[in-house]
């Protein structure tokens, strides 16, 4: 069985639509805008993958910043 969002049928059979028309349409937008627990778990893997990402990204960075501090460093004092 289907769920549907009773606020969304509520507001269907106040607007004159029949019963099983709203019912139908309610499961339908119930069904597209939950999360079910497989996206969830797909999208914590995505953001796992970019905390990886970025944490790379910033040592990266880091040491860049090290490279050129130490040129300059070394115009003045070298």
């Amino acid at each position: 069985m289907s769920t549907m969002i009773f606020e969304v049928f509520d507001a269907f059979r106040t607007a004159g639509v029949p019963e099983d028309k709203a019912r139908k349409a309610a499961e339908a937008l119930s069904s597209e805008t939950t999360a079910t627990k497989g996206d969830i778990s797909k999208l914590e893997k995505e953001i796992a993958a970019i905390r990886s990402d970025m944490t790379l990204l910033k040592w990266m960075v880091g040491l860049v910043m090290a490279g050129v501090a130490s040129q300059i460093l070394k115009s003045f004092f070298g």
